[in-house]
């Protein structure tokens, strides 16, 4: 069993308490938070299987945001997703290490994508946090940003995730995009239920996570909680 209080410390999608002291109180130089073309191409791909990625549309992080690598013949998009994707209590929110492979099914490409977009616009443009919250609550109550979309899920099952200092790869999982909702309504974070939640409330969300048993490439998860 994976304890809700533990993966509050390990995955950089879940909001956690805002430390007094954070190791990363600003951006760093937007540099630090690029990578190589062709690197970031196959991350991306690493996090989901192999039948899924491998036909999904690529984007990969440029100084404006992000942009089409390669154009994919199924409905899935991959990304790497920086640490700005972070609930805004999250202390690692200008990470510059963290990098977050996912795969996202088509609803989940027309409503959760978005978010990700703009809030990678805004950070590159030198906006603060206050200023993403503020722009992102703006964009969603003008809907500009839609509502998340029923169905709307995805994969992150790479091996080389970082998501963050503490909990750096965790595990394989799954996630499941909603409105925001109790964890009651789906069973999670019981003692038993392999299913965890994360409310995001300035996004508008609850993030619903299955944890599975083996990463992107096959090899099994190997991680204390297995």
């Amino acid at each position: 069993m994976i304890s809700f209080r533990s993966f509050l410390f390990a995955l950089v999608l879940v909001g956690l308490a805002q430390a007094q002291n954070s190791p990363y109180p600003n951006m760093a130089p937007a540099d630090q938070y690029l990578m190589e073309r062709s690197a970031e191409i196959a991350l991306a791909r690493s996090a989901a299987p192999e039948a899924v990625s491998r036909d999904a549309t690529v984007m990969v992080l440029g100084k404006r945001g992000y942009e089409t690598a390669a154009k994919g013949k199924n409905d899935f998009v991959c990304l790497v997703e920086r640490s700005w994707s972070a609930p805004q209590a999250d202390p690692g929110f200008w990470n510059p290490k963290t990098r977050g492979p996912i795969c996202l099914n088509a609803p989940a490409v027309r409503t959760y994508l978005p978010l990700t977009l703009k809030k990678s616009e805004l950070a590159l443009s030198g906006r603060s946090k206050a200023q993403i919250a503020e722009a992102i609550k703006a964009a969603l109550d003008k809907k500009e940003i839609p509502s998340i979309e029923t169905g709307a899920m995805s994969y992150m099952l790479s091996k080389q995730q970082y998501l963050g200092d503490a909990g750096v790869h965790w595990h394989p999982h799954l996630m499941f995009f909603v409105p925001l909702a109790d964890a009651a309504a789906w069973g999670a974070d019981v003692p038993g239920s392999p299913i965890i939640s994360g409310k995001v409330p300035e996004d508008r969300l609850t993030i619903f996570m299955v944890p599975v048993e083996k990463w992107s490439d096959g090899t099994a998860d190997h991680g204390p909680s297995h």
